[in-house]
C-alpha cells in the first residue's frame, strides 16, 4: 500500500499536551472537510496541489521517520482518516515510534495510535465514537461565539479530556476573539485551556528543507474557500 505524501519533516509539536516536543510529521494528501481557513490547504485545494503526488510505503515512511530520531511521529493532513493507517502504524510499531494522530475525527480511524488529537470541524462533524477516542481535543476558535457554539454542540462529550481553545491563524490578533478564550478559561476552568499555533511563530518546520511552503488559506467565503 502507498500512501500520498504532501510533505515529512522533523520539526516539534506545536500545540496540545505535547507542545515543544521533538516530533517527525507525515502530511497526507486529501481532505473531504476543506475549512476554509485550512492552514495545509496544498492537501486539498486545486490552486495548491502539485502536479505530481509523490507516494511511499508504510515501511519507507517508518524507516524514514526512525532515521530523523525525533520522539514520536505524527501522522496529518489533510485528514488522514480517509486512509487505511493500519499499514503504517504496524510499520512504525516496529520501529518502537509512539504515534500520534491528527484528525477531525469525521472519519473511521484506522490503525493503533498512541495519542490522538481530535479538532472537530463545523464542515464535517466527528464521529460521537471518535470524540471518546480523543486524548486531548482541540477547537478552533474563528469568532467570539465558536466556543460557547462547540460546547452545545459537544455536550456530554467534554470529560476530562484537556480541550485546547485555539484561535484560527488569521483571527490570532482578533480581541474578541482572544478575550473569548480567556474568558472560558477564567469562567469554566479545567477541562478548557488556552492554546496557541507555537510553531508558526519559530517558523520551526521550515527549518527542515522537507517541509512544504506554507499554503494558508484565510476564510475568504467570497473566493469560495
Amino acid at each position: 500500500m502507498l500512501y500520498p505524501i504532501h510533505e515529512t519533516f522533523h520539526s516539534w509539536q506545536g500545540e496540545g499536551v505535547h507542545l515543544g516536543r521533538s516530533a517527525f510529521f507525515i502530511r497526507l494528501f486529501g481532505c473531504p472537510v476543506k475549512c476554509p481557513w485550512c492552514d495545509s490547504a496544498g492537501t486539498w485545494h486545486p490552486e495548491y496541489i502539485p502536479k505530481q503526488i509523490e507516494k511511499r510505503s508504510a515501511v519507507e515512511l517508518a524507516e524514514a521517520a526512525a532515521e530523523a530520531g525525533p520522539e514520536f511521529v505524527v501522522v496529518t493532513g489533510g485528514e488522514p482518516a480517509i486512509h487505511d493507517l493500519r499499514p503504517l502504524t504496524d510499520a512504525l510499531g516496529g520501529k518502537t515510534i509512539p504515534v500520534h494522530l491528527e484528525t477531525s475525527g469525521a472519519f473511521e480511524i484506522k490503525g493503533v495510535f498512541d495519542w490522538i488529537t481530535l479538532s472537530p470541524k463545523w464542515q464535517r462533524l466527528p464521529l460521537a465514537e471518535n470524540i471518546g477516542l480523543a486524548s486531548e481535543l482541540k477547537l478552533i476558535v474563528e469568532d467570539e461565539v465558536s466556543i460557547e457554539k462547540w460546547i452545545h454542540e459537544l455536550g456530554d462529550g467534554i470529560g476530562e479530556t484537556p480541550v485546547w481553545l485555539n484561535p484560527e491563524w488569521s483571527q490570532r490578533e482578533n480581541r474578541g476573539v482572544l478575550e473569548s478564550i480567556t474568558s472560558t478559561v477564567k469562567k469554566r476552568g479545567a477541562p478548557f485551556r488556552a492554546g496557541l499555533q507555537a510553531h508558526k511563530f519559530f517558523k520551526a518546520d521550515l527549518l527542515d528543507p522537507n517541509s512544504s511552503k506554507p499554503s494558508p488559506l484565510g476564510g475568504n467565503m467570497e473566493l469560495g474557500y
